[in-house]
């Protein structure tokens, strides 16, 4: 065997193998089957177009090798062993029609789980201005009773000073935090003497609140929409580009043979 037979038939195997092993990824990928759920058709077809160059690099190999075979100085006379070219010429066409199709079908499951993201920010917003809510209203009662005050701070000085609860020793975070929420409690202690001022940190405190719960929701809807954005280029693109090609491998392969066995046809006689 000669350096340019041998170099053919190895591209060949090469490519052969990069096929094989990327249908055979593309078929564990799809496994366990969830046809109704648009996560798992979305992270199928990013697996999917993630590893759809491989085939490609498969598929130029196998070419490149009988390319070289044609250009080699004593081709042979009759052809040898399985054509590749014709299954893989199918293989590409329908690569291309897959990846074509995988297009609106990924856009679409994006879209949805867009949808979906944001109604769930809608409903911990919700559930967010209730809290607020229910915040503002368990300090309000606290207010109106001083002596329960009294006795919170109370409380919170005692476990202060000896460092236990209920036996068991605190650490130093956990002090500091017992020491925030005492001072917190001495503040409301104090404001609970004054009406009007009292309401005017209450308002101040409900509007720093809300406007920290609005910050939460922008940004989180604005991830949301900018992931979607970003998976729909790069998948969409990538997946249109990769359809593209492997088309074009398929139609100007079987164009080719076809001339090819035209060109074979016996010529009628002329009469």
């Amino acid at each position: 065997m000669n350096t340019s037979a041998f170099t053919s038939l190895s591209l060949k195997l090469i490519g052969v193998i990069f096929i094989l092993s990327s249908l055979l990824d593309y078929l564990t990928l799809a496994f366990p089957l969830n046809w109704q759920s648009p996560e798992w058709q979305i992270g199928l077809v990013t697996n999917i177009v993630d590893r759809g160059i491989v085939p490609l690099v498969g598929t130029g190999f196998v070419l490149l090798g009988y390319w070289i075979d044609a250009r080699s100085d004593n081709p042979p006379q009759k052809p040898s062993g399985f054509d590749l070219r014709l299954p893989v010429y199918a293989l590409s066409t329908l690569l291309g029609l897959l990846f074509l199709l995988m297009v609106p079908l990924h856009l679409n499951n994006l879209n949805q789980a867009k949808t979906t993201a944001l109604q769930q920010i809608e409903q911990g917003a919700g559930q967010g201005a209730e809290q607020i809510k229910g915040f503002l209203s368990q300090v309000d009662t606290l207010s109106k009773n001083p002596q329960l005050l009294s006795q919170q701070i109370q409380q919170r000085t005692a476990v202060i000073e000896t460092g236990q609860i209920q036996g068991r020793q605190l650490n130093a975070q956990q002090l500091d935090t017992l020491r925030q929420q005492r001072d917190q409690l001495k503040g409301l202690l104090d404001l609970s003497k004054n009406p009007a001022e009292y309401k005017k940190k209450t308002n101040e405190l409900k509007k720093q609140l809300e406007t920290q719960l609005l910050d939460r929701r922008k940004k989180a809807e604005d991830e949301a929409k900018t992931q979607t954005l970003k998976q729909s280029l790069r998948i969409g693109l990538s997946s249109l580009m990769l359809a593209i090609v492997y088309s074009a491998i398929g139609w100007i392969g079987f164009s080719s043979v076809m001339a090819g066995a035209k060109m074979r046809l016996p010529k009628a006689p002329k009469r």
